[in-house]
């Protein structure tokens, strides 16, 4: 099936690009992260101060855990018009391609560069012939557009959908949605 945004897709696919991350990206994957956390923490009354402090606990956890769980992912800051716009780790398992985070600045969600990201993976887990996995805060915003991509629910773990997209079992052997743009 097309997806209605694939002309889109084709149109930011030469402006986008993932580079790896390296310790100078340090205060921007914070910004970004910070960015992902706004919205559950505008519904504290916490000072900046507080904020801060568990937004710098969080973030040196989460990248800690990152290291530890995946020390083969790839870590990258992704790229448009060359300006580093969010992040993304994905770990490349002998049985699986898992999707360990991916996260866009405010300004930058919702103009398909998520999308376009997932089909280039997509495309990538079909061509190895092993399925897409990640996992998703229940009902959050990203949880939409995974479904609209094809994955499906294969484990629920407490807050935590884990959802999976095979090959075998989208419209098109290429990615989700069918679009995938060769070569990728």
């Amino acid at each position: 099936m097309e997806d209605k945004n694939d002309a889109h897709l084709n149109e930011i696919s030469g402006l986008l690009r993932c580079r790896a991350q390296v310790p100078g990206d340090e205060a921007f994957l914070w910004e970004v992260y910070a960015s992902t956390r706004q919205e559950e923490l505008d519904l504290t009354h916490w000072s900046q101060a507080q904020r801060k402090v568990f937004l710098d606990s969080q973030f040196k956890a989460m990248r800690g855990g990152y290291a530890s769980q995946f020390p083969q992912a790839d870590f990258s800051v992704i790229l448009f018009r060359e300006q580093p716009v969010g992040l993304m780790v994905v770990d490349r398992a002998e049985t699986e391609l898992r999707l360990v985070d991916i996260a866009l600045l405010t300004e930058y969600r919702g103009r398909g560069l998520g999308s376009f990201l997932l089909k280039k993976l997509a495309a990538e887990a079909a061509r190895a012939r092993k399925p897409l996995r990640l996992h998703v805060f229940k009902g959050s915003r990203p949880w939409h557009l995974y479904e609209r991509l094809g994955f499906v629910k294969i484990q629920e773990d407490g807050p935590y959908e884990h959802l999976e997209w095979r090959p075998q079992a989208a419209a098109s052997p290429q990615a989700p949605g069918g679009a995938a743009t060769p070569g990728d």
